[in-house]
């Protein structure tokens, strides 16, 4: 299969689907039309929609693709990804034969994101067109247990010549060119798109990513999704964590019991509680801070990036994170 091909993308490069508000439709709709894949995050159902539609105009003619966070997925998210007929739909952590056959019907890609072998059999054995292959130097929440490109000519075994992007330690045209000769069909970049102007990141969040000295691999921020992330520390860390980044005691009973509100609780009532969560008070959701809120959001929420931070140096546009990327050369 040519990837670039069936999905419309000039260069082998696509924008990780960043929830919360992060990958929104500015976002993907200007990674799209430099001629990457854009994928927007998770957003609310009738937000979705309607950002599916913006980017669509954004970029007329290339792919949309939609990162359906399962924890936290709704009937209404897949009725509009079907409704709207997206062409790449991204599962993260989870997913069934039965939600891939209903994306098929649409004509939607189904790619899965995957960290381990048996991971990657069984997102086959579900009927993915492809996996993105993650490594755990990865930003946000992880799958991967290993470097990415330890982990990547396992899980092309296991592709049978079925396209395989490569996600973690994507931050330069050198990362890109390595991962493409290792066997990858495409590199996925979160953190170097997080940088961008485009970026539904707070100002603030960028700023401590960029000035990151290291990040930490935990799951302090996991009320309603007690999975592993990878952040750069801040106060919350500081104040919760162990220096191996394991949480303390009272988060850690926090949100090991509250695994269960990731489908109960409504996509938009998670993205509201980054708005009051505070550094001081242990009930710290993976809803990211996002431009607009409060300087406290910074302080108490998880400034998700992948140890690429520690190479990244400027904010630039969505367009020319693309072209540092695909080794492209800048255009106007």
């Amino acid at each position: 299969m040519d990837l670039l091909d069936r999905l419309r993308m000039d260069v082998p490069v696509a924008q990780a689907g960043m929830g919360g508000g992060v990958a929104g439709p500015r976002l993907a709709g200007a990674v799209a039309a430099a001629g990457g894949l854009g994928t927007l995050g998770l957003l609310p159902p009738d937000t979705l929609t309607g950002a599916i539609g913006r980017v669509r105009d954004q970029a007329p003619g290339r792919a949309v693709a939609v990162n359906l966070l399962m924890p936290f997925v709704h009937r209404g998210h897949v009725e509009a990804c079907l409704r709207t007929r997206v062409d790449v739909a991204v599962l993260f952590y989870g997913g069934d034969t039965h939600l891939v056959e209903r994306l098929h019907g649409a004509g939607v890609f189904v790619l899965v994101q995957v960290g381990t072998e048996h991971q990657a059999r069984r997102a086959f054995e579900w009927g993915a067109d492809g996996l993105i292959a993650q490594g755990r130097e990865a930003g946000g929440h992880l799958v991967g247990v290993e470097p990415a490109l330890d982990f990547l000519p396992r899980a092309l075994a296991v592709a049978q010549g079925r396209p395989v992007l490569l996600a973690g330690g994507i931050a330069s045209a050198a990362d890109t060119r390595t991962a493409l000769a290792a066997g990858a069909a495409a590199v996925v970049a979160g953190t170097r798109f997080a940088l961008t102007t485009e970026s539904g990141a707070h100002p603030s969040y960028q700023q401590r990513v960029l000035r990151a000295e290291h990040t930490v691999e935990t799951t302090l921020f996991g009320f309603g999704w007690p999975a592993r992330h990878r952040v750069v520390p801040n106060e919350a860390t500081r104040r919760w964590c162990h220096p191996d980044g394991r949480p303390r005691t009272v988060p850690a009973l926090v949100n090991s019991r509250s695994g269960a509100l990731g489908r109960l609780v409504p996509t938009r009532v998670t993205m509201m509680l980054a708005r009051v969560q505070r550094a001081s008070v242990p009930l710290l959701s993976p809803a990211p801070p996002l431009a607009g809120m409060p300087e406290a959001a910074v302080a108490g929420g998880p400034l998700y990036a992948g140890d690429t931070a520690l190479r990244i140096t400027e904010i630039v546009s969505a367009r020319q994170a693309l072209d540092n990327l695909a080794g492209r050369t800048p255009t106007d």
